[in-house]
Order: C-alpha cells, then sequence, then structure tokens
C-alpha cells in the first residue's frame, strides 16, 4: 500500500517530459557541403528525442538520413499496420526540411516459419517474397510524397543478415524481381536501391558470409540490374586514411570504386551509387579503430574526396549519428552524439565541413604550458 502511495507521489512530484517542438516556419539554410547520416530513431520511446536528434543533425548540416523501418515492427500482425512511431519520424524529418532514405528489412514472426531456433528475425524465404513487397508497396503509398528512396534489405551477403541462411544472390535478385514491379507500379517514382553490400573479405568456402565484390557480379550476372535504380553501399576506413588505394584484398574506403567499376564492366554507367554506411570506429581498445582525432580528419577527407573523385556517388552516410541507448561495445564509438545528445569531436569536425567553417583555435582548449 505504502509503495504505490510512494510512487503516485514521485511520479506527482516529477517534472514533465520535454515536448517535442516543432520549428516555425523560418527557411533553414542550406549547407555548402551537405552531410548524410544514418539514424536509429525507430527505436526511440520519447518523441522529443526523435526531434532532439533531427535537430542536432540539421545544426550539423545533414539534410539526408537514412532511417531503418522494420517490417517486423510495423505489420508485427498480418495485414495491420502500426504507422505511429515512422509518422513521427517523418513529421520531425520534414519539418527539418531533412530527406529520408528509408531501409526496409526485418521479417515479423509470422512471414518465418522456420521452425529452426537458430534463424534470425532476418530469415526471409521465396514464400513470402510477395508478402514483403506488399509491405513496401503500403510503405511506399503511405509515404510516397516525402520518402524518394528505399532500400531493399541490408548486407543480404552476410549470413546473419540472411537469417543464417545460405548466402545466395541468386535468391536476392528473385526478391529485387518480386519487389521492384510491385513498388514501381505503386509509386513510379520511387528509386529502389539494391546491395547494401557489408565490405568483406571472406572466401569462397565461408558459410557466414560472401565477399562483396563476388556477389555484386552475381547480381550483374542473373540479370539483378533491371530491378534496382540504384546501388547502394557499405565501405569503412577502419584504420587506413580515406585516400588509401583500393584493393581487393584490403578493405578501406576506396573499396566503394572497386563494386564501380564491376558496375561499369557491365555497361550499368548509369546507375548512381549511395553509401548508406561508411565511417570509422575510434575505441581507444578496439581492433581496426583509430584515434578521434583521426577520425575527425579522414572522415572529413572521406568527403572532400568523394566530392572531387566521384561523380557517380549521389549520397554518402556516415555511421552512425546517435544510438537511442548506450550499448557498452565498440558500436558506441561510431557514434557522433552519444545518448545525452553531448557532441563528439567528429560532429563539429563534420560541422565546420558542411558549413564551410574554418576550424580554429576556439574549438580546443589551449595546450599546457610551464607558466
Amino acid at each position: 500500500m505504502w509503495i504505490a502511495v510512494i510512487w503516485i507521489v514521485a511520479q506527482a512530484l516529477s517534472p514533465p517530459s520535454p515536448k517535442a517542438i516543432l520549428r516555425g516556419d523560418a527557411t533553414i539554410a542550406s549547407p555548402a557541403h551537405p552531410v548524410c547520416v544514418h539514424t536509429r530513431l525507430i527505436d526511440e520511446v520519447e518523441e522529443w528525442k526523435i526531434q532532439k536528434t533531427l535537430d542536432m543533425a540539421r545544426d550539423m548540416g545533414v539534410t539526408t538520413i537514412v532511417e531503418f523501418f522494420p517490417w517486423a515492427y510495423i505489420e508485427s500482425t498480418e495485414g495491420l499496420f502500426d504507422w505511429s512511431q515512422t509518422d513521427r519520424i517523418m513529421l520531425h524529418a520534414h519539418n527539418q526540411d531533412i530527406r529520408v532514405i528509408a531501409r526496409l528489412g526485418l521479417v515479423p514472426e509470422w512471414a518465418r516459419q522456420s521452425g529452426n531456433e537458430n534463424h534470425t528475425s532476418n530469415y526471409l524465404t521465396p514464400e513470402y517474397f510477395d508478402e514483403f513487397a506488399a509491405f513496401a508497396v503500403a510503405f511506399v503509398e503511405r509515404y510516397g510524397d516525402t520518402v524518394e528512396d528505399i532500400i531493399i534489405w541490408n548486407e543480404p551477403n552476410l549470413a546473419f543478415e540472411w537469417g543464417f541462411q545460405d548466402v545466395d544472390p541468386m535468391m536476392y535478385v528473385e526478391l529485387l524481381q518480386t519487389v521492384y514491379p510491385m513498388v514501381k507500379a505503386a509509386q513510379p517514382d520511387i528509386h529502389v536501391l539494391a546491395g547494401a553490400l557489408a565490405p568483406t573479405l571472406e572466401e569462397a568456402t565461408s558459410q557466414s558470409a560472401m565477399n562483396d565484390l563476388d556477389y555484386l557480379r552475381a547480381i550483374y550476372e542473373a540479370g539483378g540490374d533491371d530491378y534496382f535504380d540504384a546501388l547502394a553501399v557499405h565501405t569503412y576506413g577502419f584504420t587506413s586514411p580515406a585516400g588509401t588505394a583500393p584493393s581487393q584484398h584490403v578493405l578501406n574506403f576506396r573499396r566503394a570504386e572497386l563494386l564501380r567499376e564491376i558496375m561499369e564492366t557491365y555497361d550499368d554507367t548509369a546507375t548512381r551509387v549511395f553509401i548508406t554506411e561508411t565511417g570509422w570506429n575510434d575505441h581507444p581498445r578496439a581492433v581496426n579503430s583509430v584515434t578521434p582525432a583521426q577520425r575527425s580528419q579522414y572522415t572529413v577527407d572521406a568527403y572532400t574526396y568523394a566530392e572531387a573523385n566521384w561523380p557517380w556517388l549521389q549520397a554518402m552516410c556516415i555511421w552512425v549519428f546517435r544510438y537511442p541507448q548506450t550499448t557498452y561495445s565498440q558500436r558506441d564509438n561510431f557514434a557522433l552524439v552519444n545518448t545525452a545528445f553531448v557532441p563528439k569531436p567528429i560532429y563539429f569536425a563534420l560541422q565546420a565541413y558542411a558549413l564551410d567553417q574554418n576550424q580554429d583555435d576556439e574549438l580546443w582548449l589551449p595546450p599546457p604550458t610551464n607558466d
């Protein structure tokens, strides 16, 4: 009894949650060098955090975000759609004049009747391709006036992201063949992005992944290029500076050029590329990480290099702006802003690049002296 009374009193005395206040009608200035980031807004519980995240992103110079819209969240019961969280994200993105690239995936339980407990929520078989396509159609019909680009799946060349099925580019092409005509019939102006392949050096005998270069070749060999409008690419810098030359045997930022060469080999020069994940990690004890200063420099260098050398690139999106919760792992060191909305040094470096500002000594504490 007393516990209930104490809880009620505590709730009454606690301050209210912040409100998600929309910006007014004032014009939002365009940055000199627009930046794109991958956000994780779908798992935010409080709406004000969605608003705050996008407000900070826009102030950094972000004009485009990639956001994940899980099929499993929106259609957890077959035929019943819950658009509430998606509507909130779209509302605040539109208010900030931020374009949304929608990544679709994650299979609801009713559509993954595998009977294998080792299969993950990414498990999708051809029996349910039509149902996934119907979800994609429902999505573009609802948001087609504000969303121009959708990504079909994420990193299908990884066994985990393919539900721990055998990695199979032919099956992925079959998925594209199902989804693409249905989406284009519903919203002809929508751009369907394929790929989003994980950079990996796995051998042909690997059961955990398929080399991204080999996977892309297999897509083209199967005629998959007829079923996407642009290619999504993931390319991370790991420990190499942005300008390090690419190699088939090395993972670095410029690996995107090798994927582009494959596209050109198949005479697909008109199709644009979206880098929907890229970046460096600055965890102090992790393998394949760099220092915070290196991370800031390499990331800005990546943008300037791409702007000067990659005319085929439509957008380059940093993973990741902010996580809804701290993971207490290396993943946290990909974020530009921590969960308490405190920006990291890379935030200010990208802001200076986007807004064409000079970074002077005022951004940093002066070095210690003996005086």
